[in-house]
């Protein structure tokens, strides 16, 4: 009798802690799913202002028909991703382009005095922003998760239900890593 109870309470003690190490990868996977919904919603701010953005600096620089199609080439691009790996190629091309954009808008002093410009810039800016820190809490979370699906023995319950690793949101952008040319 007193074995049995021993037993019994050696399989509830390991069913307990295979919830709990269950529960904490759950815990997880919905936090990092949380998490790239609010890039999603970032993202999507900043391609609903891109627009307003290049429709302001068209009415300036009309002539600068390229740099116009590739910003918006990018943005529908961008738009389509779905998956981290693609979402962060496309935001990079996407970056790319509105740096082009606002090397435009730098050639026309008149552009840059405008309200409208300037206001937009600063809300590009402010989503920038928050797209950064989005990313960096998103990272953070798959990190976590990550190393909790790879570790043991959270690695043996994670494979027993299906659970996976997850891609990070990383921008592969070389030009970011490049020094700005500052001239005067």
């Amino acid at each position: 009798m007193t074995g049995l109870i021993i037993v019994l309470i050696i399989i509830g003690a390991a069913v307990l802690i295979l919830a709990g190490m269950y529960n904490s990868l759950v815990q997880l996977r919905v936090r990092a799913d949380s998490a790239w919904s609010d890039i999603d919603v970032q993202l999507k701010r900043r391609h609903d202002l891109i627009p307003n953005l290049v429709e302001t600096v068209k009415g300036y620089a009309a002539h600068e028909k390229g740099t116009f199609e590739n910003v918006a080439k990018f943005r529908s691009m961008a738009m389509q991703a779905t998956t981290p790996a693609d979402k962060a190629q496309a935001e990079g091309q996407l970056t790319g382009a509105l740096k082009s954009l606002f090397a435009v808008a730098e050639s026309y002093p008149e552009l840059r005095a405008s309200e409208q410009f300037t206001s937009l810039q600063g809300s590009l800016n402010s989503i920038e922003d928050n797209i950064q820190n989005s990313r960096r809490y998103y990272n953070a979370v798959v990190r976590d998760f990550n190393t909790r699906v790879q570790s043991f023995p959270t690695n043996i319950v994670a494979g027993m239900f299906g659970f996976h690793t997850r891609q990070f949101f990383e921008m592969d952008n070389a030009a970011d890593r490049e020094n700005v040319a500052v001239k005067f």
